[in-house]
């Protein structure tokens, strides 16, 4: 067996004295795992790092079996994003999340979508911004997304401005005006009619994060036996301090 994808490292563990298996994030492949001979040695260990991207060969004699990679850097983006505290965090809990997909299954979006994020990753709040945005892909690609479209009591598409903590769709301000002490708020860049020049404050994201982390908790983590990450407080917690000091 042997196929040549692109990938995104997403991880990479050491096997015995001189080896590493890596996990990829491939775009045809899903998430995928093999062992990289030498991978632990100085010429390979700046290529292996997680939020770089790379050419893999994979060959295994059996699909089902673990298997070995042949890598090639493309785009070493993990100097950069590490030297960032925020993106240190965001990297690591980015990577936890898109291990919540079936192994060696294909979602070649959530692929692009990754691989865009880790490109535009730099400034705080447009990294908050996105990892938002890619828990809520994240969500949908695992059945349980969330309807920000429509509201649930009356279909309007308009003045969306709650969601409910018990189905995940969007209410508008009419309908949610009774319950809207039960209601989560719903941040302006997460409605469809979202424009950038609304502006953009460290609440919004808060809410942001409140509403995506409630239903990863609930529908996805808990089931398993798992919580949110420690790298996504962190995330969360270096972004807020950031945006108050205006960085």
């Amino acid at each position: 067996m042997e196929w040549t994808d692109e990938g995104i490292i997403l991880g990479v563990r050491r096997h015995g004295e001189s080896g590493a298996i890596v996990e990829l994030m491939t775009r045809s492949h899903g998430r995928h795992l093999g062992l990289v001979r030498g991978g632990a040695g100085s010429r390979m260990r700046p290529v292996l790092q997680p939020g770089n991207s790379v050419q893999a060969i994979w060959r295994a004699r059996l699909d089902e079996q673990l298997g070995y990679y042949l890598i090639d850097a493309t785009k070493l983006r993990a100097a950069t994003l590490l030297g960032a505290s925020h993106a240190a965090y965001g990297v690591t809990h980015l990577a936890a999340i898109a291990r919540l997909l079936p192994e060696r299954d294909p979602h070649d979006d959530i692929y692009a979508m990754l691989e865009h994020i880790l490109d535009d990753f730099d400034h705080p709040a447009v990294a908050a911004i996105h990892t938002i945005r890619f828990e809520l892909a994240m969500l949908a690609e695992l059945g349980v997304g969330l309807d920000l479209e429509n509201c649930a009591a009356t279909g309007a598409t308009t003045d969306l401005i709650y969601v409910s903590p018990k189905s995940g769709n969007a209410v508008s301000r009419s309908a949610g005006e009774p319950w809207r002490d039960k209601l989560m708020p719903l941040p302006p860049f997460m409605r469809e009619a979202y424009v950038a020049e609304h502006g953009l404050s460290d609440r919004d994201l808060q809410e942001g994060f409140a509403i995506t982390g409630r239903f990863l908790l609930r529908n996805v983590l808990e089931p398993r036996g798992q919580q949110l990450s420690e790298a996504r407080t962190g995330f969360i917690g270096v972004v807020m301090r950031q945006l108050k000091r205006g960085e």
